[in-house]
């Protein structure tokens, strides 16, 4: 009867282990893992990354070739993630106008912000695929 008990609880308890690192955390999302932030183009924070990473984009542009007619202007974030790595991984798809044209692309952008270094740093900005080659 008491080892039945002992494997019974020591059951429970690698149980309750696994279900801990295997649900969600506190964050809304999967440890490690990816999670959709909702209301955007609400959002004036992500709205301010989404500007800061078209401004690092345009200063690239201007530092490596000059060409002011591929410049941006930041439109909005449309759609936007998170993940929680050394500091928060933001994953933005922007809305921005080429300066020599007048319609709105899309762009994909990754971004790290270090809120105790005060620091941010763009990774990538690119043209969004379309979805028809997604």
């Amino acid at each position: 009867m008491a080892k039945s008990t002992k494997i019974l609880s020591s059951i429970l308890i690698l149980f309750f282990i696994f279900s801990l690192f295997s649900s969600s955390n506190a964050l809304g999302g999967k440890l490690g893992g990816r999670t959709q932030i909702k209301n955007v183009k609400t959002n004036q924070e992500i709205q301010d990354l989404g500007k800061y990473c078209v401004e690092e984009h345009n200063r690239d542009l201007r530092h490596i070739n000059g060409a002011l007619s591929s410049l941006l202007s930041f439109s909005q974030v449309v759609e936007a993630e998170k993940q929680v790595v050394s500091g928060v991984k933001y994953y933005l798809k922007i809305s921005a106008i080429v300066k020599s044209s007048s319609s709105p692309k899309l762009f994909d952008a990754v971004v790290v912000v270090k809120a105790w270094e005060k620091k941010k740093e763009l990774l990538t900005f690119s043209p969004s695929p379309s979805p028809a080659t997604k």
